[in-house]
Order: structure tokens, then sequence, then C-alpha cells
């Protein structure tokens, strides 16, 4: 009887699977073939980045996808502490962190207002918002420099927000993320269903409440979404970095790394270099892989609903 019932489940995926192929027919193939070769070409750097990261530079420079020898775990130890990547990490993950929740708390309630409550003018501070997606942050380096810099001058706060401080780097990159926050929290919050919030609202909760304890859990697909890519994208940036924090223990990880690749043009050591390098991918990495799930869900439950 079980052998009966495992043909059966297994004749049934595979009369599936076939009637899938059948459907999709050419555009399938293609389909398949173009998502094989971006796995690899996202894919085989990442693990060469990671070969090189236990090789000595001999082995580097040899047979690129050869074994080492050994596996030379004293790159990580000279990244970590002769190149301060341990300092330049410790200091990512405090700006990252206070700056991506400034982004969904102000990102979440200036969506929620934008796409719930309609009133005079809101079609325009919602364009004026998207606006920002289209604006290179190459264009306003040189003008945000000064902006900053006359931040410094405030009083009694001045000296915490201006140049070369991880609180006026984190008001930055919530400016900087704030359009893409916007623009998509504000699409998902329009999918929620109105009638719980209008039930609350008859029983005597107010619009804080409403938006904290019943619209936010409603919109966390949507939430967990947004926060992963704006932990990437601010982990991952470096002109911002570059303009605004210039005394060196300040510095994040990506101004690190590229501290350590202008090095290596002269000191040859490219093993500390893809330790450096493995050790600012692999954060990212679990991240992206724990929440697969969630993000996954965030981008298609306002399609579907």
């Amino acid at each position: 009887m079980t052998t009966m019932i495992s043909w059966t489940a297994a004749n049934s995926r595979k009369i599936a699977r076939e009637e899938r192929r059948r459907r999709l027919g050419p555009l399938g193939v293609l389909t398949h073939l173009a998502l094989l070769i971006w796995t690899l070409l996202v894919m085989v750097p990442i693990l060469w980045t990671f070969l090189a990261s236990v090789k000595s530079e001999d082995e580097i420079f040899g047979d690129a996808w050869s074994l080492p020898a050994s596996l030379r775990w004293d790159n990580f130890a000279r990244a970590w502490e002769q190149a301060h990547i341990g300092q330049y990490m410790l200091n990512s993950v405090i700006v990252v962190a206070f700056s991506t929740f400034g982004t969904m708390l102000i990102g979440s309630m200036a969506a929620y207002v934008l796409a719930r409550y309609p009133f005079r003018g809101n079609r325009a501070v919602y364009l004026l918002f998207v606006s920002g997606l289209a604006f290179p942050v190459y264009l306003a380096l040189t003008p945000l420099f000064f902006v900053v810099q006359n931040m410094g001058n405030v009083p009694v706060i001045g000296p915490f927000i201006g140049l070369n401080t991880h609180a006026g780097l984190v008001l930055v990159y919530i400016a900087y993320s704030m359009p893409f926050t916007v623009f998509f929290l504000s699409a998902f919050f329009r999918t929620l269903p109105t009638a719980v919030g209008e039930a609350a609202m008859v029983d005597g909760a107010s619009h804080t409440r409403v938006f904290f304890q019943i619209m936010l859990p409603m919109a966390k697909p949507g939430i967990i979404s947004i926060t992963i890519f704006n932990i990437l994208g601010q982990w991952n940036q470096y002109q911002l970095p570059l303009v605004l924090l210039q005394e060196r223990d300040k510095w994040v990880l990506t101004q690190g790394i590229a501290d350590i690749s202008t090095a290596a043009g002269y000191d040859q050591d490219w093993s500390a270099l893809f330790a450096a390098l493995t050790l600012a991918i692999l954060p990212m990495l679990i991240v992206y892989t724990v929440f697969q799930r969630q993000i996954q869900s965030g981008l298609t439950s306002g399609a579907l609903k």
C-alpha cells in the first residue's frame, strides 16, 4: 500500500512537471537558461573570493581555481587586527542599525499616511518622495558635503551631526533611503483591508494605535522585505561615507576595504584583502538566507491581494 501511494505521488509530480513544461514551451527553457547564467555570474565571483581568502599570495596569482595547500586563517587575523576591519565593521553595524531603524520608522509612517489618508497635496507629496529615485546621489555629493558641514554649526547638537560623525551619516542614509521606502510601502499599504482599522477606530483607538498595533503588523511581509533591501544598500554604500567621514577611526567597512585595496598595490597583501571582502560579504549573505522566505512573501503578497 505504501509503495502504491509513493508511486502515485511520484507519478503526479512527473505529470505536473510535464504539464508546466508543455505550457511554458520554449519560453520556459529560455527563462531557466537565463536564471542559470545569472546564478553563475553571481556565485562564481563570490566562491572565488572565499577561496582566495584562505590562500597565500603565490597561490592567488597561480592557478586561480586550485585548492590551497593549507588554509591560511592568518589572512583573516591580519585583516581584522592590522587593517582594523573589526573596528570598521563595528562602525558599519552601528550606522546601519540606527539608519535602518530611522528609515523604517519614518518611511512607514509617511507611506501609511500617503496611502490611506486623502488630503490636499497628497499626490504632490508622494511624487516628491518618488522623484528622489531619479536623482543620482553623485550629483548631490558636493552640496551634501556643505549641508552636513553647516549642520555641525547648529547649537548644542551640531558637533554630533556634522562632518566626521556617525549620527550625521545616519541622517544622510535615512534621507537617501526614504524615496524607495515610501514608494514600496505606499503600494503595500494600499492593498491592506480597511475594515479592521475602521473597526478599531469605532472602538475608540487613536490613529497612532491603529497604525502601530494593527496596520503595521498586517504589513509585516512588506516591512521585512524593504528592511532587508535598506540594510543591503546601506551596508554596501561607499560614496556617502567617503565624502562625510574623513577621520580614519570613524570609517565604515567599505572605506576600510578600499584602503586595503589601495595598500595592496604597494604592500602586496592581497590575501588580507580577500579575507576582508569575505568578512564583508558573509553577514549580508546570512541575513538574506535567513529572511529569504519573508522577502519573497513581501514582494508577492501585494500582487496576490
